[in-house]
């Protein structure tokens, strides 16, 4: 993948999320005038890739308590370079989860989701916008996840209890994708 494969598709995500769309636009002139966007020292920002992590009857969630930001997050990271985020929010997923890459399920080659979002000053670096390219990945609930040593745990969250663990905007809207998914006949 080269940086024009993710403009690509980001050029074919659609959304009914007003601020989801704009991040799309924001993310579309950032990797247009980035050519080092997958750079993780490019400080105004870079592209990151993560996984909204399902269970095969989309009703748990995958979340992990990130060691560093104290916080519960679906799996992702730096692209450190690689311009096949794709592969990048493949590769954390499994290296965050320990998992082989064997039972991490590309549900689709397709952006599941986009944000944007700030990260405050740190020992790594000033502070910063990461553009999260996210996609929808399928693992089984009832393997044994050990995990790595950037989180101090990981669960399988019911679809519904989510927000308990991570009430972001951009949580909400995975979630409601989601929903989506389970239930077509509701999508307007």
């Amino acid at each position: 993948m080269h940086r024009r494969d993710l403009l690509s598709l980001l050029h074919r995500h659609r959304t009914p999320f007003m601020e989801e769309a704009a991040h799309v636009n924001r993310a579309l002139d950032f990797i247009e005038r980035h050519e080092n966007c997958f750079d993780c020292d490019l400080w105004p920002g870079h592209v990151t890739g993560s996984a909204w992590v399902v269970s095969p009857d989309r009703e748990r969630i995958l979340l992990l308590h990130h060691r560093k930001h104290d916080q519960w997050f679906q799996p992702g990271g730096h692209a450190d370079g690689d311009a096949d985020i794709l592969r990048v929010a493949l590769r954390e997923t499994s290296e965050e989860t320990g998992l082989d890459p064997s039972h991490v399920r590309l549900v689709n080659s397709a952006v599941f989701d986009v944000d944007i979002h700030v990260i405050p000053v740190s020992e790594r670096g000033p502070r910063h916008e990461h553009v999260d390219i996210r996609f929808l990945v399928e693992m089984d609930d009832d393997l044994e996840i050990p995990g790595n040593d950037e989180s101090h745990e990981i669960l399988w969250v019911p679809l519904t209890q989510v927000s308990r663990f991570n009430n972001n905007l951009s949580t909400h809207r995975m979630v409601e994708k989601t929903r989506r998914l389970r239930n077509p006949a509701n999508v307007a």
